[in-house]
């Protein structure tokens, strides 16, 4: 399989948040560090292009608890889509996520934005995410690093799709450590 430009969204609300996206991107890269600590992805099944800046953003859906930090990493990969899922539910629950509230807070959350311009509807798995052009929080990082990728669904680019979400205003560059 030829390698595919994937858009992956990382939030984090628990613990140490910055070290919480630290640690998924140095896994989803296959850093698999400390030694011993087993993940799903191996070097080069995931290779990281570009990382957004980190934002600071208001919940969304479930808006009784702490802000997220937010990011969207650029990768290309060869995992087929199903496979990347898999993988990137297995690295959350590696790093500790838990079942909880729909849309409450958690220690990672990984989500696949875009793979390539596939439009994938499998159980359990649409690409692009569907609540992608909703979703602020995702739209803002997302149009940092493509603003002129065209929506493989609804035509627009991300940057028109950015330009026009509710809840900007929730959006705000993180200074932290990262």
């Amino acid at each position: 399989m030829d390698r595919v430009t994937v858009y992956l969204g990382l939030g984090t609300n628990l613990g140490c948040r910055e070290e919480n996206l630290e640690t998924c991107i140095r896994r989803l890269s296959g850093q698999n560090e400390p030694a011993g600590l087993e993940g799903p992805f191996t070097p080069g099944d995931l290779l990281l292009l570009r990382s957004s800046a980190t934002y600071e953003t208001e919940p969304w859906g479930f808006p009784d608890q702490g802000p997220f930090l937010n990011c969207v990493l650029e990768m290309s990969t060869a995992v087929d889509p199903a496979e990347l899922l898999a993988g990137v539910k297995e690295l959350e629950t590696a790093m500790g996520r838990q079942a909880g509230e729909r849309y409450g807070p958690r220690l990672i959350d990984i989500d696949i934005l875009l793979y390539g311009r596939e439009v994938v509807d499998l159980p359990g798995l649409q690409i692009p995410h569907p609540r992608l052009h909703q979703r602020a929080f995702v739209l803002v990082p997302l149009a940092e690093l493509a603003p002129e990728l065209i929506h493989p669904s609804l035509g627009s680019s991300i940057g028109d799709l950015a330009g026009r979400v509710d809840g900007k205003d929730g959006v705000r560059k993180w200074f932290g450590r990262r």
